[in-house]
């Protein structure tokens, strides 16, 4: 089954990739890694804004991190030029998670994206991780992922 195959079998459409809002690009190559600038946990709708534990459940946040992931999908298709059959392996994910005081099951919250790259490229897809709560992101999301990427 091909990627694009396993990503429409999930139910999922990409969204077009998100276009920079300050000084930087959405990705840069360097040999045959991709480094995809952080992507936050907004679609169509809007997204899932808010903190995590105050105005944002867990579950919540999960799913605005299997946002990311969809974002960062998107934009590891362009800088693959559109053959995500390239892509070689995840290598690391860095999660941020806009947190309340109290809310430390940050990992748990991750797992959104982790989970969604595993069910995309299997076992390609396993990465390091890094999850980290944050005391605020930007405009106001909930959860920003950002990814480096293996491709041929």
């Amino acid at each position: 089954m091909t990627i694009d195959a396993r990503i429409a079998e999930l139910g999922i459409t990409l969204p077009e990739p998100a276009k920079a809002v300050a000084n930087y690009v959405p990705f840069v190559q360097t040999g045959s890694l991709v480094h995809i600038s952080g992507q936050l946990s907004n679609d169509a709708s809007g997204g899932v804004k808010g903190t995590v534990g105050a105005d944002v459940t867990p579950e919540q946040a999960n799913a605005a991190a299997r946002l990311c992931g969809i974002n960062l999908l998107a934009q590891i298709k362009t800088a693959c030029d559109g053959d995500l059959s390239r892509v070689v392996r995840v290598v690391k994910l860095g999660g941020f998670v806009q947190a309340g005081p109290d809310f430390d099951a940050i990992p748990a919250v991750i797992n959104g994206c982790s989970d969604l790259m595993v069910e995309v490229f299997g076992d390609a897809g396993r990465h390091a991780r890094s999850a980290v709560g944050v005391y605020r992101l930007p405009l106001g999301f909930a959860v920003e992922v950002d990814a480096i990427v293996e491709i041929r």
